[in-house]
């Protein structure tokens, strides 16, 4: 129990902490109140006696009305010396929700519950459930509409729950399909798109794999091993990554997002240069054929032909 008298910030954080205790509690002696805060019984009720002169300010930022304080149960606490707060200035009112925040919610809610190992325990559920209600009129019907991966995420939450590796045919940009059977650690979303990150049994190495390239998955028979392996952060560069070096115009470097992210940019006479780390050198084409002239390939030599060809058959497609 503190001897020391409190400081005036001490204070005011207890009486934060005292109210919502004291709702809590219904009735509670000064002496187990005190004991609760740490606080002699004698600071306890002067505490709460000082409650009687907090509250809510009026229209003209004056307390005005009796029920805009906080109030207690005087001869409760004179003669038996039991706190009882009569008056909790409208703390158990319910926040409301409007429809359109609501609705927002809900959406976002309904988009987290598809994350494997997130929607399935009934936590989220209930939240959805609770928001619908809170609302200050009904919100509009909310269906976050089911993409290309589902099929994938489904088997993937199968996967985790049943501790088995998942098969399927993975096709890389530029690549033959191959089949990957993958230990299956994390499912991501980022910038709309999504990702699985898993042991890979044919690399032998953790990898992240875009669902969207993903097809034919089946759950198998073999147990999860490589579980608890280390996951890298979702771009974080690999050492199988390919340097290439472009040049850009200054006003389209925000179009490259997360390429630029670990990349050292330099000045080049009114443009600029950066060398971009990537899964697949071959990649980048789609990007100088999406910003046109404002992106140049300058290397390897591969990357450049590849931008060159793609941009070729693309034109013979409007001759």
């Amino acid at each position: 129990m503190s001897a020391r008298p409190l400081l005036a910030t001490e204070r005011a954080a207890l009486i934060l902490q005292l109210v919502p205790y004291l709702i809590g509690k219904g009735e509670v002696t000064v002496a187990e109140a005190a004991d609760e805060f740490d606080v002699t019984p004698a600071e306890m009720q002067r505490m709460v006696e000082k409650l009687t002169v907090i509250g809510l300010p009026g229209d003209g930022g004056f307390w005005q009305m009796a029920n805009d304080l906080f109030d207690i149960d005087w001869d409760l606490l004179d003669e038996r010396g039991v706190i009882s707060i009569t008056n909790t200035v409208g703390l158990e009112r319910t926040p409301r929700l409007t429809a359109r925040e609501a609705a927002a919610l809900l959406a976002g809610l309904q988009l987290a519950a598809s994350l494997p190992g997130v929607g399935d325990n009934g936590v989220v559920q209930g939240l959805l459930a609770k928001l619908a209600a809170g609302a200050s009129s009904a919100p509009a019907d909310v269906i976050v509409a089911p993409g290309g991966v589902d099929d994938v995420r489904v088997a993937v939450a199968e996967a985790l729950r049943d501790g088995v590796a998942v098969a399927f045919t993975y096709r890389a940009p530029d690549s033959d399909a191959t089949t990957r059977t993958v230990d299956p650690v994390k499912v991501h979303i980022a910038g709309g798109q999504w990702y699985l990150q898993g042991w890979c049994h044919l690399r032998q190495a953790m990898r992240t794999f875009h669902l969207e390239r993903v097809s034919d998955v089946r759950l198998t028979d073999i147990p999860i091993t490589h579980g608890g392996e280390h996951v890298p952060d979702l771009f974080e560069p690999s050492p199988a990554d390919t340097v290439v070096e472009v040049r850009f115009r200054a006003a389209v470097a925000p179009l490259l997002g997360e390429y630029l992210d670990e990349a050292t940019v330099t000045d080049d006479a009114g443009w600029q240069r950066a060398q971009l780390r990537v899964a697949d050198e071959r990649s980048v084409k789609r990007i100088a054929a999406r910003l046109g002239g404002d992106l140049q390939v300058i290397g390897p030599d591969t990357a450049r032909e590849a931008a060159r060809s793609w941009a070729s058959a693309g034109l013979d497609g409007y001759r």
